[in-house]
Formats: structure tokens, sequence, C-alpha cells
């Protein structure tokens, strides 16, 4: 990426079907490791992708790559046609990008509803308001001004929604520490829907769930594309087949495979890289 460029405008929405994201020739190396090596792969407008390999892969740096956290050494990233140039993690709720992370990073102080509202304001995430300024954004609503009173409004309603769509309709009164985690990742889940992304980055949204919690993930995932662009970066192979449309394999930072859930699957070389070993990433 050229460091001498500005951040791209917000894309224009794409045509059904058109990549919504593409990562072209991405390496990144630390010191003497290359922790990805001329990784390419699309992801298509209402499709979820989904990002899978061995322990040590490359999936975290892939993610940290597509959310600005690490910058490549080599190729590049597009989003809705244009080019992405020094992405910078608080520039992606304006492009319309949104990412869960792989614990919750709620606000203790807020209210579910408020955690949620939080993301249509600073999209979300660790990378937002602190746990005391996270209130600035909506709350000088409570001064009675009616623009920011119709703006807090507006923000409520699309929050609730969010929490619909994210399978926790009745929790919005709630505070975080009263649910159980499934629960909070449902929330942390609406709080990256709110802002309406084009693009939702999933990190391990199975990560310390029970069986019992997994229940309806994979469904959940899949309808979440007929909004965005979903990309999925998670270890259980059996939620991937369920709720991807197509899959990247990674193994030692090299694309290994990619098509069909079921066309990885069969590969001979994922097979290999999954012998033996136990994907806790990295």
């Amino acid at each position: 990426m050229n460091d001498g460029s500005s951040d791209a405008r917000p894309p224009t929405a794409a045509s059904p079907g058109a990549n919504v994201l593409e990562v072209e020739g991405v390496t990144v190396r630390f010191g003497g490791v290359t922790a990805l090596d001329d990784v390419s792969f699309t992801a298509p407008g209402h499709q979820v992708t989904g990002i899978i390999g061995p322990n040590g892969a490359g999936k975290t740096t892939l993610l940290n790559v597509l959310c600005g956290f690490v910058r490549p050494d080599a190729g590049l990233l597009r989003f809705g046609g244009a080019e992405l140039k020094r992405l910078r993690p608080h520039r992606l709720a304006a492009l319309g990008i949104a990412r869960t992370l792989q614990g919750v990073g709620l606000f203790r102080h807020l209210s579910v509803l408020e955690n949620v509202m939080v993301g249509g304001e600073h999209g979300g995430g660790e990378h937002g308001a602190g746990k005391h300024g996270a209130r600035a954004g909506f709350w000088p609503a409570l001064g009675g001004l009616p623009a920011a009173d119709r703006r807090e409004r507006v923000l409520r309603a699309r929050a609730l929604e969010a929490l619909d769509r994210a399978g926790a309709p009745d929790l919005a009164d709630r505070m975080p520490d009263q649910l159980a985690y499934g629960l909070r990742k449902r929330v942390a889940l609406a709080r990256a829907l709110v802002g309406g992304p084009r693009l939702l980055l999933l990190d391990e949204p199975a990560s310390g769930l029970s069986e019992t919690e997994l229940d309806g993930l994979g469904g959940l995932i899949t309808s979440l594309a007929a909004d965005a662009s979903v990309v999925v970066v998670e270890h259980r192979m059996d939620l991937m087949m369920s709720a991807c449309d197509s899959i990247v394999v990674l193994d030692f930072g090299r694309v290994i495979a990619a098509g069909p859930p079921e066309q990885v699957q069969a590969d001979p070389a994922v097979t290999t890289a999954y012998l033996g070993a136990e994907d806790t990433d990295e």
C-alpha cells in the first residue's frame, strides 16, 4: 500500500454479485517471519466468505490487515472497487466496514441498548469511545435540543432493529453483566450491525460458546448476508461448512485452497494441513 495516499472515499453500492472486497497479493513480514505470503481472494456481495486454517496459518494477521491494524509489505485491498490506501481502524465505520471481536468488548456501565447505540456513533469495538466517554455521542440529546432528540430517537430505533437482527430482541434494558456469554456476543454483533455496514468482519463468532449457545449461529451468520458481504474467521469446520458460500484456507500464510465448502472439505491439501492440528488461531 502506498503510504502517501489518503483513505478511499466510501464506495458506492455494488451491483448484485459484484465483489465487495478484493484482496490481491497481500504479503506481511514480521522481521524474518512471513506471516502472509501473496494472499489473494475476493468476497462477493451478499455472500458469506470463510477464512480457515490450522494454528499459525495467518488468519488473525489477515483480519488485522483488513481492519487497518497491520499494513502489508506488499499487495492491495479494494472495497467496492476502490483501492483502500492507508486504511486506519478508526475509519472503518465511515467506509461501511464493521468488525466483531473474539471477545465482546461491551461497556459494563451502559445498558445493552446504549452499547448498541454506541456502535451507531462510533462503529463499536474496543476502539470506540472510552468507558465513560462512550456516552458523549448521543447523550447531548438529554439537554433537550430538538435536533439531538430526533437523532437519538432514530439511533434508538436502529439499535432495537439491530438487536432483533442479532437474535437478542428482548435484551435492550439489561446490563451486560446480567447476560450469559453467548447473549453478550449477540449484543456485540448488534453493535456491529447498527451502522448498516456493507462489509461485516466476524472474528471467531463461535469462540467461547457452549454447544447450546451454538444452536442457530450458522443460520444467523447466513442471514446477515442479506444486508452485507460477510467475512468470517473461524476454526470450527462444521460451522463454516454450514454457514459459508465460499471458503479460503490458509496454511503457513499461503492460500492452499479456495472454493465452495464441499470442494474445500474434499481437498487433500486441506486434509493434510489439518491432520493432527488443533486450531486455536494465532
